[in-house]
């Protein structure tokens, strides 16, 4: 594998770990009206789709060659995205703070 091709996957699977986390994110908003057991078959058959899809793509990419470092980008994409929310909901409520400070 070239060097080229590991920065597009690294670069990928850190964007991954990323959209993985909102996704996650926005299944547990959909499926919490839902009953138990249909919250886990429906979490089960997301986290399958999330694999196969990765799994899917890495085939395109690099045929389909998986290493270590690839599953810690991921996770510092899905780490990055609970800070990345975090700090864009500080932001947010900063924002309606002071535009209802203005609005004295």
């Amino acid at each position: 594998m070239t060097a080229k091709t590991q920065i597009i996957v690294l670069i990928f699977s850190y964007i991954y770990g990323l959209s993985f986390y909102f996704l996650s994110k926005l299944n547990s908003k959909l499926i919490k009206p839902i009953s138990k057991s249909k919250r886990s078959f429906i979490t089960i058959l997301f986290m399958y789709n999330i694999v196969l899809i990765y799994t899917i793509i890495l085939y395109k990419l690099n045929q389909g060659i998986f290493h270590i470092y690839f599953l810690i980008l991921i996770i510092l994409g899905f780490l990055s995205g609970f800070k990345l929310l975090k700090l864009m909901l500080n932001n947010v409520k900063i924002c309606n703070l002071l535009a209802k400070i203005k609005k004295k």
